[in-house]
């Protein structure tokens, strides 16, 4: 059998609110487990408790995220101001030993 080799090369990924994305997804999950929160007898009575507690996770894992993701941003805006700078030095002929 040949491998299968791709026809098009793959799209550059898409770039968004990552950070508001994550935050929204955080609070989402968040508000899922205290809406849940006081039906617990019910859902421990009928054997869902473990939704409650996926809801916790989630929201838990989302502030990992937004932890992560604020990281990630402020690691390529530095390094957009680093090109930049390196970018606006070398277009003016400055440190190549240029008079």
């Amino acid at each position: 059998m040949a491998k299968w080799t791709p026809i098009h090369e793959a799209p550059e990924p898409l770039e968004g609110p990552v950070v508001a994305t994550i935050t929204g997804g955080t609070i989402l999950w968040f508000v899922l487990f205290l809406v849940q929160l006081p039906f617990y007898g019910w859902f421990d009575d009928h054997g869902h408790a473990w939704w409650i507690w996926t809801c916790l996770a989630g929201a838990g894992l989302g502030l990992i995220g937004i932890w992560y993701v604020r990281g990630r941003d402020a690691a390529i805006k530095r390094a957009a101001a680093a090109a930049g700078q390196a970018d606006a030095s070398g277009a003016t002929g400055e440190g190549q030993g240029r008079p």
